[in-house]
């Protein structure tokens, strides 16, 4: 495995982040993983040196952090090996104010995330989207003081505008606050609009660069249908990739990623996910693994070095899109 400097901090990650919205209960999505079936991913992380893993309080509705901190416990030599992140915005409930960035909500949430995640100390909290109904300056004060309590060592943010982001960095500068070492966003080979902003934005301020959906939820894998969307039980039931993906420049790159990854004698994901992680400015990607081929994949993938042809073949069929992933 290896790892990396997260961002401008002096934190050290694994080259890869596994994803736990996949393990939870099969009750939130059809498709996710109860508490026994997500052990041995974790495990077989563990043992791959990966000790980089990114929940939220919305996956599962906090059984997903649940089931982390109890693989953590089981598999990790000690919690100081693991760097555990996780994440705060959406709805936990019906009540008004359990969602947001509000002063109120993030210290609700930090306080029922280290519960469920059995820890006194998350590494990374992140905000899961913008709020435009609170103020910065309420966010990130609160945010501040998280980290000065010591509940959390530093803070993350996630899909979102990139002047969004930079204001959000200038109020918390202006104070005197804890900046966000971190952004999640959405990007892959599918979908490169971050290109254009965002990521110069962050290599700029030397931020760490974690994407999620580097597989493009398993579109890049090369089993999708225009029509049928694929058979797997995912691709079946997740309306959220029907409206990410599924355009013909799409599966036009897809077919390249076959050709590529046919003539290498590996896997689409081996290849799609090497190209994540070879591009400029990026930390680590996020991977998710409902199969343990997914995670093998995953973990192959930092292996391979894509040449400049290869990556000119798998970039020339891509068209603008739409912003994609800044709201659910």
């Amino acid at each position: 495995m290896k790892y990396v400097n997260f961002g401008g901090t002096g934190l050290r990650v694994s080259q890869l982040c596994l994803g736990c919205m996949s393990y939870g209960t099969p009750t939130w999505r059809d498709w996710v993983l109860d508490h026994k079936t997500s052990l041995p991913f974790f495990r077989r992380a563990f043992e791959a040196g990966i000790n980089f893993y990114d929940s939220a309080d919305v996956y599962s509705l906090g059984v997903s952090e649940e089931i982390l901190g109890k693989a953590v416990k089981k598999y990790a030599e000690s919690r100081e090996k693991a760097v555990l992140a996780t994440k705060a915005f959406n709805p936990m409930s019906e009540d008004s104010n359990d969602r947001g960035l509000s002063r109120k909500h993030l210290m609700h949430s930090v306080d029922a995330s280290l519960k469920r995640l059995g820890t006194d100390y998350i590494d990374l909290y992140q905000i899961h989207r913008f709020d435009p109904n609170t103020p910065i300056e309420e966010t990130m004060e609160a945010l501040h003081d998280i980290v000065r309590s010591g509940k959390a060592l530093y803070i993350g943010a996630s899909s979102m505008y990139a002047w969004q982001f930079a204001k959000m960095q200038a109020v918390a500068e202006r104070h005197g606050w804890t900046r966000f070492v971190s952004m999640q966003n959405h990007y892959n080979l599918v979908y490169r609009e971050e290109e254009r902003e965002m990521i110069p934005f962050c290599r700029d301020e030397n931020i760490a660069v974690i994407p999620w959906s580097p597989l493009a939820r398993g579109f890049l894998v090369g089993n999708r249908k225009a029509v049928s969307k694929g058979n797997t039980t995912r691709a079946k039931s997740d309306d959220f990739a029907g409206r990410l993906y599924y355009q013909p420049e799409d599966f036009a790159i897809v077919e390249q990623v076959s050709a590529v990854a046919k003539a290498r004698g590996v896997s689409n994901a081996q290849v799609a996910l090497a190209w994540v992680i070879g591009q400029p400015g990026i930390t680590a990607p996020i991977i998710g693994a409902t199969k343990m081929a997914h995670l093998e994949d995953a973990i192959s993938a930092l292996s391979i070095e894509l040449d400049g042809d290869e990556k000119k073949v798998l970039e020339f069929p891509y068209k603008p899109h739409p912003v994609l992933g800044i709201h659910f």
